[in-house]
């Protein structure tokens, strides 16, 4: 009986050769194949396909004024409206999640709404940093103000904030939205010079240069920032530089070589008051290193402006904020601006207050009361706020044609001295 496999295995697979051979060949269509066009077929007119085309784009919904049809006209003798929310309006709330787990979550404050980003302008702008490869703060970090700094009337009216060294940070935020990792990609050796060739193109003024954290790296990257710097100085000698940079894990050699690159205003970030400092940041960033960094710039140069940015609506309390205001004048930090903290996304830590309008402006009154040099305190206030940057601008001109006066009369005088 064993003997009778392997004669029925040929004789079944014999059979299987041959009636695989003769069978037909089909050919197979694509199911989506197009029919062939006749002329000769007119297509039935869809009248609601003609008027979706012909009705308003989506730039329309997001942007464009009211119609007439639906506004109300308002005469020579009307009030003109109060569209800015006053301090006592309350807040909205809703309940979501499924019905037998309601939850109730707390409604955007309207003075936080900000319209969606169409302008021709943010088109160019976000083409040219995508065509060199170039990253920025405002698009990593979801800024609600992208539309007011990238949609000026012309390229030299706006601001974008250039993050240099990729976009992928070594360290962890609870606050921040940029992708991180332990082993990002390598630099871009060619960053420097295209961050400084675009730059040029748009002819900027005033530029802020900041910069994911890169712990993988030696010198964290301070070099690279260096360089960076150095390259806009060379194509653009009148354009001031901002630098909003990291702690470079502590290593304030590192501080001083950013420092003394050529730029204008030395930033690093606070984020918050010191209580909350190990809960809201990365636990290799830590308050007082955070002043060192501040304080060591400081002294890196004469005339060299500091500058920092506190997050609030994150559970901190009144004495906690003056406390960090007393420190941080402490070391002669020039600028200090506050902002709401807006959660990101779910993943990140929720908001525990929206503060109001007028909360801010009382910051900002005290902190020009306690010296700061300059104080931009708002609900949608960021580190790098546009108009910030003009008074800072103003501040920098003002001071070196202050020093160039000077320079001349020193002048005057030693010929003076040598004629006599």
């Amino acid at each position: 009986m064993a003997s009778k496999f392997p004669q029925l295995r040929c004789i079944y697979a014999s059979s299987t050769l041959h009636s695989s051979c003769s069978r037909p060949v089909f050919s197979r269509s694509f199911a989506t194949e197009a029919p062939e066009y006749n002329p000769s077929i007119r297509r039935r007119p869809t009248t609601f396909h003609d008027r979706l085309n012909a009705g308003p784009s989506f730039s329309d919904f997001v942007s464009s004024p009211p119609s007439a049809e639906f506004s109300t006209p308002i005469s020579a003798n009307d009030p003109p409206p109060n569209d800015l929310p006053t301090s006592e309006e309350p807040l909205r709330t809703a309940l979501v999640g499924p019905a037998n787990r309601k939850r109730q979550i707390t409604r955007l404050p309207t003075w936080l709404q900000t319209p969606i980003p169409t302008s021709p302008n943010y088109k160019r702008i976000k083409s040219d940093l995508r065509g060199l490869n170039l990253h920025t703060v405002c698009e990593e970090a979801r800024c609600p103000n992208i539309n007011d700094c990238w949609g000026g009337s012309d390229k030299s009216a706006a601001t974008a904030t250039i993050m240099l060294m990729g976009d992928t940070c070594t360290r962890g935020c609870r606050f921040c939205s940029v992708k991180t990792s332990k082993a990002p990609p390598p630099l871009d050796p060619h960053e420097p010079e295209h961050t400084a060739e675009a730059l040029k193109r748009w002819g900027l003024g005033y530029v802020v240069l900041t910069s994911v954290d890169r712990d993988d790296l030696a010198d964290c990257g301070a070099h690279h920032f260096a360089e960076t710097i150095r390259k806009i100085k060379d194509k653009a000698p009148g354009m001031l530089v901002e630098a909003l940079t990291g702690d470079y894990a502590g290593d304030l050699e590192m501080v001083d070589l950013v420092a003394g690159s050529g730029l204008d205003v030395y930033a690093h970030n606070v984020e918050t008051v010191e209580a909350l400092t190990p809960m809201v940041r990365d636990r290799r960033a830590t308050f007082r290193q955070s002043l060192r960094v501040l304080e060591r710039a400081k002294g890196a140069r004469e005339g060299m402006i500091t500058k920092t940015s506190v997050m609030l609506g994150l559970g901190e309390t009144e004495e906690q904020i003056w406390d960090m205001l007393r420190e941080l004048r402490k070391i002669n930090t020039d600028i200090v601006t506050f902002g709401q903290y807006m959660q990101p996304t779910k993943r990140h830590m929720p908001v525990h207050s929206y503060i109001t309008p007028s909360v801010f402006e009382t910051w900002r009154q005290r902190a020009l009361d306690m010296g700061f040099l300059y104080c931009a305190s708002g609900p949608l206030v960021r580190s790098s706020y546009k108009a910030g940057e003009a008074f800072i601008e103003n501040v920098i001109k003002k001071r070196k044609a202050g020093r160039d006066v000077t320079i001349m009369q020193d002048i005057g005088r030693r010929k003076a001295i040598q004629e006599v």
